[in-house]
């Protein structure tokens, strides 16, 4: 007799005990939070690390993050794993107006020495800073000022693949094909290359947020770009995180967030600007 084997995709079982310990891991350091109804997602993208490994029951594999050498280095593995990365250029356009035509200009006013620090937080694979810097150059502002820009994720592979600059068609829903034509060049294999003058203006490097003393390390900056971010953290970790990101800005810098999150109930330390294109939050 035939018998088949209807388990999730041949997934290792993970007990809701061992769940709720590994959330409480990836917590602690990151202060990304999983609730019980992630559980599966979990399951599902870490089964195949675990079997890779030989562990054939996820209390193994927790073990083995608790107790071994190399947890720090597998835990790095967990975090590309779990994290979501689905991003574009030049998502959220209004927001990049403020940012070009109102949030610039009210920077530079108020140098002396016009130079602007930026900081795309949890950029992903680059798209973010990469559509920036697109922006700037379009409008002569790297021409008028000298900018610093420094994009961050804690994912791994994303920051590789930002670093490399090719990116799918997708990734262009939202782009003017003229600039992608001034931008890009076409590779063999279909996908498009960014130009080295655009990715030369971006220096990448893995930043886990909920590390303040990592964070402080980034400097003094005028812009923070953390769009579509906090929504994995729970309001404990999005305290420390907003609580980092302002002791970061110079006074009368600027705070920039995805559209579906806010600041009420986390912090009362920025002001919330309505621009003419946007609504920002300055320190």
């Amino acid at each position: 007799m035939t018998t088949f084997n209807l388990s999730l995709n041949h997934h290792l079982d993970l007990p809701d005990d061992v769940f709720r310990l590994l959330r409480d891991q990836i917590y602690k350091r990151t202060g990304m939070w999983f609730s019980d109804s992630s559980k599966y997602l979990l399951q599902k993208r870490l089964s195949p690390r675990a079997k890779e490994l030989s562990f054939d029951t996820f209390q193994k594999y927790f073990y083995f993050l608790l107790y071994d050498p190399r947890a720090d280095a597998e835990f790095d593995q967990i975090y590309d794993l779990v994290t979501t990365n689905e991003t574009y250029f030049f998502r959220e356009p209004a927001q990049l107006t403020a940012f070009t035509e109102e949030i610039i200009p009210d920077i530079l006013e108020r140098k002396a020495i016009k130079k602007v620090r930026i900081w795309s937080a949890g950029c992903s694979s680059g798209e973010e800073p990469y559509s920036l810097a697109m922006l700037l150059q379009e409008l002569g502002w790297f021409s008028r000022a000298a900018f610093e820009i420094f994009a961050s994720d804690i994912n791994q592979q994303v920051l590789s693949r930002a670093r490399k600059g090719h990116y799918r068609e997708s990734a262009f829903r939202a782009t003017d094909p003229s600039i992608r034509d001034k931008y890009f060049t076409r590779d063999p294999e279909g996908s498009w290359k960014i130009s080295d003058e655009i990715r030369n203006r971006i220096s990448f490097g893995r930043l886990n947020l909920y590390d303040e003393g990592r964070v402080s390390l980034v400097g003094n900056l005028d812009v923070i770009l953390c769009r579509n971010v906090i929504i994995y953290f729970d309001d404990s970790s999005k305290k420390v995180v907003v609580n980092s990101f302002y002791n970061r800005l110079v006074d009368g810098g600027f705070l920039l967030l995805g559209h579906s999150e806010s600041l009420i109930s986390l912090s009362t330390q920025f002001k919330l600007r309505h621009l003419k294109n946007d609504m920002v939050y300055q320190r």
